[in-house]
């Protein structure tokens, strides 16, 4: 597994919202839902996108968009048209005096505007909560990356663009694994243009050496690694691997293992019935103390902590659907 896999591993969509709008002239729409990760996808006409310290950029049919959050942002058929709707946190619709627009702008299945027969067609696919796991790629993107028709093969936008409006059984698992196969392949596309601006975990794969040892401590976080028999896995020097590791990725090897290991453990921390000692496990910490005093140390705060402060952003309670976590920390 490469750099890129493991990263979208963690963060893969589960029930994101996916939207068809439809829109004709005119139309303004201001996006407040502060979401981790969105993407737009035009299928006819154009609109501009701007963040909102940011200057607009034209989007046409077949580009894409990438916005990261929580910046605020519009999107509109003209630069300076006045918005007509706000998109609010968990995806409420309404005007700017606060009327709901939910009811009077439905077109159909996961379809939305006002025309049936718009001059505009988008979708948006909204990562709607951000894994640990996914901060590292998130860190690696602009505030809005606008990738164009010419630059990539995006194939599967006509499959999503078929799919978004049925409603047939299993049909939010079929858009969900839609949704990450355009994100995988516009992140190919835009990493790939960025060339040495990309994220050095991102580079380091291409490296023989680097890309092997990263693709051990990705895939097998749980073994006792040590800079030694990381090294003699790739087939060089302890101070051969740890100059060149650090000189591609930023970091020595050692420490990325701890951000990876404890990024993973992040994540899991959140699943139901988790427990400090299995977390641990998992990661390659010997037991539940090993983890915490690791946690504490790198995070500030205990595992524990962490699940809780997290189901809390998430809105779940931690007496609610999800247990608290079974050890002591």
């Amino acid at each position: 597994m490469d750099a890129l896999a493991s990263l979208l591993n963690g963060p893969r969509a589960q029930g994101a919202f996916l939207l068809r709008s439809m829109l004709s002239p005119p139309w303004s729409m201001r996006i407040h839902d502060e979401a981790p990760l969105t993407i737009v996808s035009m299928v006819r006409g154009h609109a501009w996108i701007a963040l909102d310290r940011g200057e607009a950029v034209r989007l046409t049919a077949g580009d894409v968009a990438i916005v990261r959050g929580p910046d605020h942002y519009r999107i509109s058929d003209e630069p300076g048209s006045q918005p007509q709707i706000i998109i609010h946190p968990g995806q409420r619709c309404s005007t700017p005096d606060g009327r709901d627009l939910a009811k009077e702008m439905a077109l159909g299945v996961r379809s939305w505007g006002n025309s049936a027969d718009a001059e505009t067609i988008m979708l948006t696919g909204t990562y709607q909560m951000a894994g640990e796991v996914s901060r590292s790629l998130l860190e690696a993107l602009p505030a809005l990356a606008v990738i164009r028709h010419s630059e990539g093969d995006f194939a599967v936008i006509p499959l999503l663009a078929d799919e978004i409006v049925k409603d047939g059984p299993g049909q939010d698992a079929v858009l969900d694994r839609l949704l990450d196969l355009l994100l995988i392949a516009m992140l190919r596309t835009w990493f790939a243009r960025s060339g040495s601006d990309a994220p050095g975990w991102y580079r380091g794969y291409r490296d023989p050496v680097v890309g092997h040892v990263l693709g051990l401590i990705y895939n097998n976080p749980e073994q006792p690694w040590t800079v030694a028999s990381l090294a003699a896995e790739a087939g060089v020097s302890r101070a051969s691997l740890a100059r060149r590791f650090a000189e591609l990725i930023g970091e020595p090897p050692m420490t990325f293992l701890t951000g990876w290991r404890l990024a993973l453990a992040a994540d899991l921390l959140c699943e139901p019935d988790a427990t400090v000692g299995g977390v641990a496990e998992k990661v390659g910490y010997g037991d539940a103390f090993a983890l915490s005093t690791a946690f504490k140390r790198v995070r500030g705060m205990s595992p524990r902590e962490h699940r809780t402060r997290a189901l809390r952003r998430e809105g779940v309670g931690v007496d609610g659907s999800r247990h608290l976590l079974a050890d002591r920390n």
